[in-house]
């Protein structure tokens, strides 16, 4: 496989430290894609001890719109630029390999736009979401789940591309599309970065589905993921003690590249 191999964890998985540097030292994966939860800045030193012992890489993977940052709303502006100067905290310190963003759920595309161009001072790439998401109040449509909606982000921002297949596969379904004649359509926008899962190859929601445990067709997935450098893979976890479906995970990929 030409992917270096992202273990994604959460800035609070505390507990996930030990085995982290186990699988690490194993060469079960090549690098961490943190997600920075909000308010958790304590936690960095700790990162950067696997960083600086262990010789472990970093990715960052900002907050989204569950963790309270959504570029599309005008009126959490404040609160998301706040939001951003803690991810800066987290891509600065652990020298992280790339910084990825959602654009946003349920408000303009323009406004997305125009606050992501407001992030000074770190370059970062924009993942593609799916068409829609569950809400308490029903469902909630995504910014970033269509192609020219994603190829403006990118041109305007000038930001690089996290291409994640099982969000393109969701909003393929939903926009009544080939879902891998889809991917292949975003894999065109040149992405640096790819994440991946397993779900129902019908499916319009997002899953985080083991591989093997949807339908996916994962090998034609990855023949039509070429030309990025970095693979995160972003399955559940089942277990708070260990990573071992994680090692499962990783060598399904890696025994069908």
């Amino acid at each position: 496989m030409n992917y270096k191999i992202g273990l994604k964890l959460w800035s609070l998985n505390e507990n996930y430290i030990a085995p982290a540097i186990d699988l690490f030292e194993r060469e079960v994966y090549d690098y961490i894609e943190l997600y920075a939860v909000p308010n958790s800045l304590e936690m960095l030193p700790k990162w950067k001890t696997l960083a600086k012992e262990h010789k472990i890489k970093f990715a960052i993977h900002a907050p989204h719109f569950s963790s309270g940052l959504d570029f599309s709303n005008p009126n959490k502006l404040k609160h998301n630029l706040m939001l951003c100067d803690e991810v800066k905290r987290y891509s600065n310190e652990l020298e992280a390999l790339y910084t990825v963003f959602h654009p946003g759920i349920g408000g303009s595309l323009n406004e997305s736009i125009r606050q992501m161009k407001m992030v000074q001072n770190l370059k970062f790439a924009m993942e593609n979401k799916p068409y829609i998401v569950p809400m308490n109040s029903g469902e909630a449509f995504c910014i970033g789940a269509d192609f020219n909606s994603i190829a403006r982000i990118l041109d305007e921002v000038g930001c690089e591309f996290c291409l994640d297949a099982g969000h393109a596969l969701c909003s393929a379904n939903y926009q009544g599309l080939n879902p891998y004649e889809y991917i292949a359509k975003l894999n065109k926008l040149n992405p640096k970065i790819y994440h991946i899962s397993d779900n129902d190859e019908n499916a319009k929601l997002d899953a985080h589905m083991h591989f093997g445990d949807g339908s996916i067709d994962l090998a034609r997935v990855l023949r039509l993921l070429r030309g990025g450098e970095f693979l995160a893979i972003e399955t559940i976890k089942d277990s708070k003690d260990n990573l071992d479906d994680f090692i499962i995970d990783s060598n399904y990929l890696k025994s069908i590249s």
